[in-house]
């Protein structure tokens, strides 16, 4: 049997990193971080043991990278939905709604995620993060902001700040009033984006995260 190619290498490694990156994300939002370990994600994968620390130094880079994995194509899914649009208030409004969104449909994950970016270790300078990076500053850039270095940091502060005012337990702000807060500071109508009052009820397929971590190769993809 002729040895497998280098191409063919590197797609089983990226199958095997993805994997990874959706066990980390179902296990973590099912049990928590703490409960989590990294053997039940490797089983979960399908994937040896050793093989997670060949991707990721440790269990909460990998739960970072998985979760800003889930932001980015969370939110990627939200800006090309249809009807597609160029407007760059229309783009800004389905971001703010895509990350507020998260905070509602998957808390554990996201109050897990939260506290993770407390650490020492503070950002994972991933794939992944650079990615959302990317689409917060090409929103930032339609929405017309005239210093995209200042104004993509900005709009990252407040939806952190936002997604933490809606995790915190015991006293939790309401999506929608974060919401409305966001969306009068940047000028947004209230019924762009997905209000709440318009959303469905979820799909079954809204549960199931695999299209989140797809292994074709898609533009822009990490």
């Amino acid at each position: 049997m002729s040895p497998r190619s280098a191409s063919v290498n590197e797609e089983l490694r990226r199958r095997s990193r993805e994997r990874l990156l959706q066990a980390a994300v179902e296990l973590v939002g099912e049990h928590g971080f703490e409960a989590t370990t990294l053997g039940d994600i490797a089983d979960r994968a399908g994937s040896a043991r050793g093989l997670v620390s060949y991707y990721f130094p440790g269990k909460r880079q990998l739960v970072q990278s998985a979760v800003h994995r889930l932001m980015h194509r969370t939110l990627e899914e939200a800006l090309e939905r249809e009807p597609c649009t160029e407007d760059g208030r229309e783009r800004l409004a389905r971001a703010i709604d895509a990350i507020l969104g998260l905070a509602r449909d998957r808390p554990v994950l996201m109050r897990q995620h939260m506290a993770g970016l407390l650490q020492a270790e503070g950002f994972v300078q991933c794939p992944e993060q650079r990615r959302l990076a990317e689409l917060l500053g090409d929103t930032v850039a339609r929405y017309g902001a005239q210093d995209v270095s200042a104004d993509y940091p900005m709009l990252r502060a407040l939806l952190m700040g936002a997604v933490f005012s809606a995790l915190v337990p015991g006293v939790p702000m309401p999506v929608p009033v974060l919401r409305a807060e966001l969306f009068q500071r940047y000028g947004l109508d209230w019924e762009m984006g997905v209000p709440p009052e318009s959303e469905p009820a979820p799909k079954a397929e809204d549960q199931d995260l695999s299209r989140f971590f797809a292994t074709e190769e898609r533009p822009g993809n990490a």
